[in-house]
């Protein structure tokens, strides 16, 4: 069944600074306004696989307690993961829908 009324589209980015400093300056980086959703959503899931990649190479660096509180953070990451990825494919099949 067709929808009569396609769904609205997503918003885009606005501006958002961020990575603080404890050394009284504003934030150095800022994402800037106005770009795709969808396109933010997919840079998300590359930041993430990537913070899960570099993590679990820093595995083989780090003691039994290391590891362990690492592990916990890429189950973090990975079910972010997850979930943006689950994001992306409903907002690419609503598109392929509509």
């Amino acid at each position: 069944m067709k929808k009569i009324v396609p769904d609205p589209p997503l918003p885009d980015t606005k501006h958002r600074p961020f990575g603080k400093c404890d050394a009284g300056h504003p934030p150095l980086f800022s994402v800037n306004p106005g770009i795709n959703a969808h396109d933010a959503l997919v840079h998300v899931i590359e930041y993430l696989r990537s913070a899960y990649n570099v993590g679990y190479k820093a595995l083989d660096h780090m003691d039994e307690v290391g590891r362990s509180l690492l592990w916990a953070n890429l189950h973090a990451v990975e079910m972010a993961e997850g979930l943006a990825e689950a994001m992306l494919d409903g907002i690419e099949d609503g598109a392929t829908t509509s």
